[in-house]
């Protein structure tokens, strides 16, 4: 005999569980809780199957019987209702684990190793800090433009313009990798271009070839007190137009003082190009000063509190500021310094400028031969260079 909505909604618990049945395998399963579930009793291929539709009222007597032959024409084309459920389960479970931050954190490991440590550790800090407590639990798949914004929106509320564009752009390679390997549709982060502030970036700050005088001289005199290898520091950075980085963390190894070369490995490069850099007589001397001190470390500049560490960053900013530059002057502001007082008072190709200081070249040809590229010509450019410092010492 078949249901009715009124006997369904007066069937009461009793101490054990019991069957209300509707016919062709359908019947309501009552709970001594008083919870009410639709199953579906089926065979196929000889196999006794229970399928549990749902519980009572939320599915009702229609929707349980449409269900129920929708259920059985699977039966009829061979296929098992249960097998699609497990399935269905299975592909969602799946999707919760295929969260952003997981996806993310898989991408960044197998690129860890195209760029340098420290950059490795700068991209995965930024997503921590920025991305990962917005939508990192996200599944990958459900992530949206509205998600992306307001995550992006937050970090402009900091004032931080450019790390919200950088932030951009490691979601557009995640979200990449996501689509070629099959968790996600798409990467949408090109369609939002205009959604973010516009803002004028600048530049690291600088001082011009007209001051480098009046800042040679309060370097070299030292007034402020610098520590030696401080001090030394912001010489090789001046003289040798290297990033701050390259310097700072420079090895001993890496050194070659009786060919007057310094070899900065490929993994230390933003290049990602192994690069060679003439040794001025002016930059032998200081190195050999180091050495007296430090030669027995392993980096050429050792931090003042940890010697097994290299100096840090943050170190050369004091000590512009110490000597009165805070904010005119930057360690990778010596590399502009270096390019415009070199073309000012120089006859040097642009090319030779370009090499001395990494510049990526655009040619595929040029990249090949960049290790050895104008090495004499910018050998004597850097001793010219150390010249010309050395002159300054006594401009007045």
């Amino acid at each position: 005999m078949s249901l009715s909505d009124l006997a369904l909604r007066h069937a009461s618990p009793k101490p054990k569980p019991y069957k209300l049945t509707d016919g062709d395998g359908l019947y309501m399963d009552i709970r001594p809780t008083g919870r009410k579930y639709w199953r579906l009793k089926y065979s196929i291929y000889g196999n006794e199957k229970l399928y549990t539709i749902g519980q009572y009222p939320l599915i009702s007597l229609v929707k349980a019987r449409e269900k129920r032959d929708s259920l059985r024409a699977l039966v009829m084309d061979g296929i098992d209702p249960a097998d699609i459920k497990a399935e269905q389960k299975r592909k969602y479970l799946n999707k919760q684990l295929q969260t952003f931050q997981i996806v993310a954190e898989e991408w960044h490991t197998r690129n860890f190793d195209t760029w340098t440590p420290r950059y490795g550790k700068e991209i995965l800090v930024r997503l921590k800090n920025n991305v990962f407590p917005h939508m990192g639990n996200k599944p990958i798949s459900d992530v949206t433009i509205q998600d992306t914004i307001q995550c992006l929106h937050k970090i402009e509320d900091r004032g931080a313009y450019d790390m919200t564009r950088r932030i951009l752009r490691l979601i557009g390679q995640i979200m990449r990798y996501a689509v070629v390997t099959g968790r996600a549709v798409r990467d949408f982060t090109p369609d939002m271009k205009g959604s973010l502030k516009r803002y004028k970036s600048g530049h690291y700050a600088a001082i011009t070839s007209a001051e480098l005088p009046e800042f040679v001289n309060i370097l070299y005199r030292n007034e402020a007190r610098l520590f030696k290898r401080t001090t030394i520091a912001v010489k090789l950075l001046m003289l040798t137009a290297v990033r701050t980085r390259e310097l700072i963390e420079a090895k001993w190894t890496e050194f070659d003082l009786e060919n007057k070369v310094w070899v900065i490995p490929a993994n230390r490069m933003k290049t990602r190009i192994e690069h060679v850099v003439p040794l001025s007589s002016q930059v032998l001397e200081l190195l050999n000063e180091l050495k007296k001190d430090f030669g027995h470390k392993e980096y050429i500049l050792p931090s003042v509190v940890r010697s097994d560490k290299p100096l840090s960053n943050n170190t050369i900013l004091k000590a512009l500021a110490t000597l009165g530059y805070e904010k005119k002057m930057t360690g990778h502001g010596f590399r502009s310094l270096f390019m415009s007082t070199i073309k000012e008072n120089f006859d040097y190709r642009h090319e030779i400028i370009d090499r001395q200081l990494s510049h990526v070249p655009n040619n595929k040809i040029d990249k090949a031969y960049d290790r050895a590229y104008f090495l004499p010509q910018r050998t004597a450019l850097m001793q010219d260079w150390g010249n010309y410092i050395d002159c300054l010492k006594s401009a007045k």
